[in-house]
């Protein structure tokens, strides 16, 4: 489906993020993401990202209060519900998660039958130091992920990284290595760095390996302890921002042209082009 007739191929679906921000009410932010879910669905969209922390505060105080058993979680049992009645993929922004003693920043990933096909946890934790901005450390609370997440779609295959993680180009390298043409972060940027950080590693990530960007951002929350920049976006392979909205709450929905993609690639070559005899990117896994 294509919101563009005539600019769109017949090889294209869409995608909607979802911007909302999350309160202390668990249940009341299962509900607000159950709600626009299925929205985006009657509107069209076949895949749909919820934001990191969607179902709790963003903040190393709140994660063990807030963590959540994957896949038996009260979470986890809404996200299966959104994505089974809506019959979209729904790759379920982040949640606490807990396991034996140790706790992750997840993404879990849903497929129509409500069934979970994937699960992310966030490999580059966030911990970082600007005196007299921010302060931030997810080591103290969180364990970090150690390896690559994608799913197969009938449209394509898609990767996922949550937030930091889209700091490094490497993760994307790999994920184009394995034939993803989507790559998808749920990310809630800082008002220190999401104004310069945010946009520009979005793009970043889409030039570099001519896909298709997604940045499922949450709401602003000014009250809130860490305040997230918002922003969500989709940028497409030429490194176009095709759909970005501000700092409320609302869905961005936009068409993933992979017709477009295919031009781009075959418009500037540089994936063919590298010279691997001079440098890799290479995965390891453990």
């Amino acid at each position: 489906m294509c919101d563009q007739p005539g600019k769109c191929s017949s090889n294209s679906f869409k995608f909607a993020t979802i911007q909302i921000g999350a309160g202390t009410d668990k249940a009341l932010n299962l509900q607000r993401a159950a709600s626009l879910v299925a929205k985006a669905a009657k509107d069209g969209a076949k895949v749909v990202s919820l934001p990191e922390c969607f179902n709790s505060p963003y903040g190393t105080e709140y994660f063990k209060l807030y963590a959540e058993k994957v896949p038996d979680g009260e979470s986890c049992r809404s996200l299966a519900s959104m994505a089974r009645q809506n019959q979209i993929y729904l790759i379920g922004g982040s949640i606490p998660e807990a396991d034996g003693d140790n706790l992750y920043n997840t993404c879990t990933i849903w497929g129509p039958t409500g069934d979970l096909i994937g699960k992310h946890r966030k490999v580059h934790l966030f911990d970082v130091n600007i005196p007299g901005k921010i302060h931030f450390q997810e080591s103290e609370a969180l364990t970090p992920g150690c390896s690559y997440t994608t799913f197969d779609t009938p449209f394509c295959k898609i990767g996922v990284g949550i937030c930091y993680d889209i700091c490094f180009a490497e993760l994307a390298g790999v994920y184009a290595q394995k034939g993803c043409k989507v790559l998808v972060y749920p990310g809630a940027f800082s008002m220190i760095t999401g104004p310069t950080h945010w946009e520009l590693h979005l793009r970043s990530r889409a030039v570099d390996n001519q896909i298709y960007v997604v940045g499922a951002a949450p709401a602003r929350v000014a009250t809130a302890s860490y305040v997230a920049w918002g922003h969500s976006s989709v940028v497409d392979p030429w490194g176009t921002v095709l759909t970005e909205t501000d700092e409320k709450e609302g869905i961005v929905q936009a068409d993933i042209d992979l017709d477009f993609l295919e031009d781009v690639r075959n418009q500037i070559p540089f994936i063919k082009q590298k010279r691997l005899d001079m440098y890799e990117t290479v995965e390891k896994t453990q």
